[in-house]
């Protein structure tokens, strides 16, 4: 789409340039020439400057990513119902997080989450914990101790916009640190876990999306 809007906007603008030439060239009026120029002058511009402004209050300001395609349109689950939510309750309003809020209520910590201010989650699918063989799956959900530092170090105590996932380094709820790499709509968390549908807002957190657990470095 933005490749799309590149070339429409490059064409408008070749055109603009070329018109009043060819106009000049054939021997018209002086009038209709300059009447033809200040037109193309007068459009020109508004076309170069409403396609990037809206490409970029996209990027910086809504989800991204190919997997807010499944977020439901309507209801609780919506964008716009997970943003009235604070993050445990808004994540378990989304079909494909059912795994982790079934893991984040094994290790008590839904009022942890709810009543932090200003945090960021990096939320697993439930294909993120498929990946996981289930034997080993089952034996971290039985064990509360190290679940709750494995959801821990999923959460960062700010909120973190896409440019500061650009390339940064960033301290755990778990204590340890997380590294995040990428521009544009791509983003790795540790170089391991891409970052599927981005900057997705709640009531108190701003939610990533991710497609592979992350597992603390210590």
């Amino acid at each position: 789409m933005n490749a799309f809007r590149f070339r429409r906007t490059a064409i408008a603008v070749t055109a603009a340039a070329v018109l009043p030439l060819t106009l000049t060239a054939c021997g018209g009026d002086d009038s209709s020439s300059d009447t033809a120029t200040d037109k193309a002058s007068n459009s020109a511009p508004a076309d170069d400057k409403s396609s990037p402004a809206t490409d970029g209050a996209a990027a910086a300001d809504g989800p991204f990513g190919p997997a807010c395609a499944s977020v439901p349109q309507d209801g609780a689950g919506s964008f716009d119902g997970m943003a009235q939510d604070p993050v445990a309750t808004a994540a378990s309003n989304n079909p494909a997080l059912s795994t982790l809020v079934t893991a984040v209520k094994k290790a008590g910590l839904v009022d942890t989450l709810n009543n932090a201010q200003n945090i960021t989650v990096f939320a697993p699918t439930d294909d993120a914990f498929a990946k996981i063989p289930k034997a080993d799956l089952d034996k971290v959900l039985a064990d509360k101790a190290m679940l709750t530092s494995i959801l821990t170090y999923h959460v960062v105590g700010e909120k973190l916009s896409p440019e500061q996932l650009e390339n940064g380094t960033y301290d755990t709820l778990q204590k340890s640190t997380l590294t995040t790499k990428g521009s544009g709509e791509n983003y790795t968390v540790n170089d391991t876990s891409k970052v599927v549908c981005g900057n997705v807002p709640t009531a108190n957190a701003t939610v990533h999306i991710v497609d592979t657990v992350l597992m603390p470095k210590a």
